[in-house]
């Protein structure tokens, strides 16, 4: 199996910073934004922009994960026993604005189901799409992401594989593996 570093920790610092700044140019101070993390690793990256967010603007911005596992089209095609992780949105989203978060965007079936799934905690009234890595000419649906990270061109039978901290790496880092 082969990796290749796409993102090491200092580049990844500076690319959380910079999709900071343009999510501030456009919900100023956050009054009516909050933040979704996707489960099960879009939480991580959820956390490091809340926690930067705070740093800039002095102010706790609302941050909740969400499950989609059985809002998923695929999710009865799955070998096994499918297992859901927690949904934690203790706060409305009814005519908010939305920020949904996520590691990577490859077919847009989880972007969908988390649409989907969001519907259960009121009608926002804006939704926007971060993701670190974009996999671009991957799609399977036509779902776009409002802030990116970083894109990357890569074949079916490639891989991103995020590795933070906060789930038990040493370090930040964003490799792209053949399989």
């Amino acid at each position: 199996m082969d990796r290749k570093l796409l993102i090491n920790e200092q580049l990844l610092t500076i690319i959380i910073r910079r999709l900071c700044e343009q999510l501030l140019e456009n919900h100023g101070d956050f009054s009516n934004t909050v933040l979704i993390g996707l489960q099960p690793k879009g939480i991580f990256l959820a956390q490091k922009i809340q926690q930067q967010l705070l740093q800039i603007i002095q102010k706790e911005v609302p941050l909740g994960y969400l499950d989609v596992t059985f809002f998923r089209d695929d999710f009865r095609r799955r070998d096994g026993i499918v297992k859901a992780n927690a949904t934690k949105i203790d706060f409305v989203i009814e005519g908010k604005m939305v920020i949904l978060i996520d590691d990577v965007l490859y077919t847009g079936r989880t972007v969908r189901s988390a649409l989907d799934a969001m519907t259960a905690y009121g009608r926002p009234l804006n939704v926007e799409l971060l993701v670190l890595i974009d996999r671009r000419y991957s799609r399977d649906l036509p779902i776009e992401a409002n802030y990116i990270g970083k894109q990357v061109d890569s074949i079916h039978s490639q891989r991103v594989s995020v590795e933070l901290k906060e789930q038990g790496f040493e370090q930040d880092t964003i490799w792209i593996v053949d399989k």
